[in-house]
């Protein structure tokens, strides 16, 4: 599992490298058009718009991994190990339930409902460009089920962030 976690850290890390490379591409290409020709580019603002959710999304994903998401944990950091190891698992079980229906399953439903829509100044459906939900609603569970095995095997400590040594 720790193999599978750590090649998705990297292509997930390329990925954003890559989507944010393309978003300042793009934008440049927005002012140039807009300041120096005076013709402003029609599909510029729509691909920077969708690069920059495509961007959030997988970057949100890669936190997860990395547990360096906003935690306010003074009071679980005050109470006995065992309590600690119960609050991160609750936490864990809460990602998971919320993922699995806000991203996988209500993303799969507003993809399918949009498959169709064209996106007026790009050549795609407005479908495509929602599955950016249930891709990192996937990435987020895988996630959320490795830092859960961590936690419960005693490999990851209950409260803070980084990686384990093993699972």
């Amino acid at each position: 599992m720790t193999h599978v976690k750590n090649a998705l850290d990297v292509t997930l890390r390329w990925l954003c490298v890559l989507l944010l490379a393309a978003l300042v591409l793009v934008v440049a290409w927005q002012v140039f058009t807009r300041q120096v020709l005076s013709a402003p580019s029609v599909w510029s603002e729509e691909l920077a718009k969708y690069l920059f959710v495509w961007l959030s999304f997988f970057g949100t994903a890669l936190v997860f991994g990395e547990r360096g998401h906003i935690a306010v944990d003074f009071l679980v950091r005050r109470a006995p190990e065992h309590l600690q190891r119960a609050a991160a698992v609750l936490s864990q079980v809460v990602t998971f339930a919320f993922a699995a229906l806000v991203l996988v399953y209500g993303g799969w439903q507003l993809s399918q409902l949009t498959w169709t829509q064209d996106v007026p100044s790009l050549p795609l459906m407005v479908g495509w460009l929602y599955l950016v939900l249930p891709v990192s609603g996937v990435l987020v569970l895988f996630y959320t089920v490795y830092h859960l095995v961590a936690v419960v095997r005693g490999v990851e400590n209950a409260t803070t962030d980084g990686e384990p040594d093993a699972v």
